[in-house]
């Protein structure tokens, strides 16, 4: 039936603005109403500000962005043009303050730090073999 159903707004009609999203206004990426719902639904407070998720999806998005940089930038280096968790470990560790945020996160398939050991020269060989056996 013509005539039913939603009202798009039309270019030419005075007071006819599409609407906004949230994220849009923020200028933001991530969602932020699906971040307030999320905040409303928690119970971590008894009342939750339209602010309070404007800044979490700020932060949330200003964190995924410097760990997705830090990583391109490590799968750069290896030659790969695909992020691999291997990627994100070597961003997070090698930067002093997300490390010290992640520092109790496990990521899964990301491997250790390599951790080179000085070479060792010829006037500092280990124990001795003449001490401890038998005479």
């Amino acid at each position: 039936m013509p005539g039913h159903g939603k009202k798009h707004p039309v270019a030419g009609k005075p007071g006819a603005t599409p609407k906004k999203s949230k994220s849009a206004k923020a200028g933001l990426r991530f969602p932020v109403g699906c971040v307030y719902r999320l905040l409303k639904r928690g119970n971590y407070a008894d009342r939750v500000g339209p602010g309070a998720a404007i800044y979490l999806a700020a932060v949330l998005e200003y964190l995924s962005a410097e760990i997705l940089e830090l990583a391109g930038n490590a799968a750069r280096e290896n030659k790969k043009a695909r992020i691999l968790p291997r990627h994100i470990q070597l961003a997070v560790r090698n930067d002093d303050e997300l490390n010290k945020l992640f520092s109790c996160v496990t990521i899964a398939q990301g491997g250790v730090m390599p951790n080179l050991l000085p070479k060792r020269t010829v006037g500092d060989a280990g124990p001795s073999q003449n001490q401890g056996g038998s005479q």
